[in-house]
């Protein structure tokens, strides 16, 4: 009687316990509390599932990540830009630079070697700069635009002779160039550094002005050497190359008189970028050259006036018989 008993006792027991396994490893409050792992028996097939279920994602995480080629881009970052991959980049580097080498004119060329020169590091330290100088990040922040529609040419010509307003517009008058000649930037992702290059774009005349050096080959090569010295953005470094396609005697010019120039004032002058060229438009502008540590070069656009007349006299003389 007492043996059919126990027994009873002992399955009851064995249920109990196995009832009660079960509910607590189904019970996903606890399991996801419990800091000691879930049993698991050969039969239960949550592992496997959970292990096949990740298997299935990784090619889809894999397809995002390489889903940024010539023909899925991303959507632009700002108003114009263009997405481009490593490879595109490179490329366009490569064919910008050499075209723009060959003609050192084409300033839609110069400004895309610029910006697919500029990433990923020039253009961001350009940017750091700005935001360690209390002007640049000023400038940052209001995102001014140099354009005739922002600057009124007819009343900078009013100002005084030897301010820097009167001595840009003088510039742009002499050159018979105009503000509105920028391309807009289209070809750096990230939306702030966009701003930091089409800034430098758009003061690259009052730079001109501040120097002194026209737009001929021979001026635009001794610029591009200042502003390497001062921005280390690559392309200003590259357009020198196009020494080799000067004269003879201007590249011995060059070299012996503007670059030595170029790298003295462009390393020991302050950043240029960070210069408010709206708000000093009234200001002397030997004031401003003083202050930015800029002494003018010597001005090449009478050097070379000097010596056509010097050439023009010659050919008279020999033309006389002399």
């Amino acid at each position: 009687m007492e043996a059919p008993l126990l027994r009873a006792r002992s399955g009851l027991r064995a249920a109990a316990s196995s009832s009660s396994w079960h509910s607590a490893s189904t019970a996903p409050a606890l399991v996801s509390l419990s800091p000691s792992p879930t049993p698991t028996t050969p039969s239960s097939p949550s592992r496997h599932a959970i292990c096949r279920s990740s298997t299935a994602t990784r090619p889809a995480a894999s397809a995002t990540a390489r889903s940024f080629s010539a023909l899925n881009r991303p959507p632009p970052k700002y108003p114009g830009h263009v997405p481009l991959t490593r490879i595109e980049q490179a490329g366009m580097a490569l064919g910008s630079g050499i075209m723009s080498l060959l003609n050192p004119y084409r300033a839609d060329l110069i400004a895309t070697l610029g910006e697919a020169t500029a990433t990923p590091y020039f253009i961001y330290r350009l940017r750091d700069a700005m935001l360690a100088h209390p002007t640049g990040r000023r400038i940052l922040r209001l995102r001014p635009r140099i354009s005739s529609k922002t600057l009124s040419i007819p009343a900078l010509r009013a100002l005084p002779e030897n301010s820097v307003g009167r001595a840009y517009v003088s510039w742009l008058d002499r050159e018979g160039v105009s503000p509105d000649t920028r391309s807009p930037v289209r070809y750096i992702d990230d939306e702030e550094c966009a701003y930091v290059m089409q800034r430098y774009r758009e003061c690259h005349d009052f730079y001109h002005a501040l120097t002194g050096l026209p737009t001929v080959r021979e001026g635009e090569v001794a610029l591009k050497a200042f502003e390497f010295a001062n921005t280390l953005i690559p392309m200003t470094g590259l357009s020198m190359l196009a020494v080799a396609t000067l004269k003879p005697a201007e590249r011995r010019r060059f070299f012996s008189v503007y670059m030595p120039w170029a790298v003295k004032n462009g390393v020991r002058s302050k950043e240029i970028i960070n210069v408010f060229w709206e708000e000093e438009l009234e200001r002397d502008v030997d004031d401003l050259r003083r202050e930015l540590g800029i002494e003018q070069p010597p001005d090449l656009r009478e050097i070379r006036k000097r010596e056509r007349e010097e050439k023009k006299r010659l050919k008279e003389m020999r033309a006389n018989g002399f």
